[in-house]
């Protein structure tokens, strides 16, 4: 199964809403999504901020795989974001946020031109870190404290790609199938 990415829109809340009920057992305690129409719609406000970037990841069949966000996007001499990400039942575990996360990183470091995007791990958070450690990303350091989830300061582990990082690893795999632009689906 393929997937592609969409950018986030109103026409996109209802199977939002019903997939992130249905993984609430996924994301806790690690992530808390959108569970209402209100909380969707400020993420939609969110998403037209010019330092974020979100994109839902849809399989060949419609269904909604995850959320890719790209966060605190800072431009100039840093051309550096954080990259945030959670899966839906009954697609975790499968590979396609691997894809998902592949094809948003080409557009981090191609149209974006980002020269580094860091993902930020909580150290008990298996599956994230399966992730990024599949799709490249490297281990730099352990941030104790580093954000405030769920009422307490989580300590995270600290991974990062950089554009020549991205590029090397591509040059040494088989290359991926095109990616269709980011498009706006309401």
């Amino acid at each position: 199964m393929n997937v592609h990415l969409r950018t986030p829109g109103p026409g996109h809340r209802d199977a939002f809403l019903e997939a992130t009920g249905r993984s609430t057992t996924l994301h806790h305690p690690w992530v808390f999504p959108p569970l209402s129409p209100a909380a969707y719609a400020d993420y939609l406000r969110r998403c037209r901020q010019p330092n974020f970037e979100g994109h839902l990841v849809i399989a060949d069949d419609g269904s909604l795989v995850g959320v890719i966000n790209f966060t605190e996007i800072v431009m100039g001499a840093f051309r550096s974001s954080y990259v945030g990400y959670y899966a839906f039942s009954p697609h975790a575990g499968k590979g396609l946020m691997a894809a998902g996360l592949n094809l948003a990183l080409r557009r981090a470091f191609g149209a974006l031109d980002l020269h580094r995007v860091e993902a930020n791990v909580q150290p008990t958070n298996a599956p994230s870190l399966a992730l990024v450690r599949a799709v490249g990303f490297r281990l730099e350091g352990y941030s104790p404290r580093f954000l405030h989830i769920n009422g307490a300061w989580r300590d995270h582990d600290r991974w990062a790609m950089t554009a020549e990082d991205f590029a090397e690893r591509s040059r040494s795999s088989p290359p991926p199938p095109p990616a269709p632009p980011a498009s706006q689906d309401s």
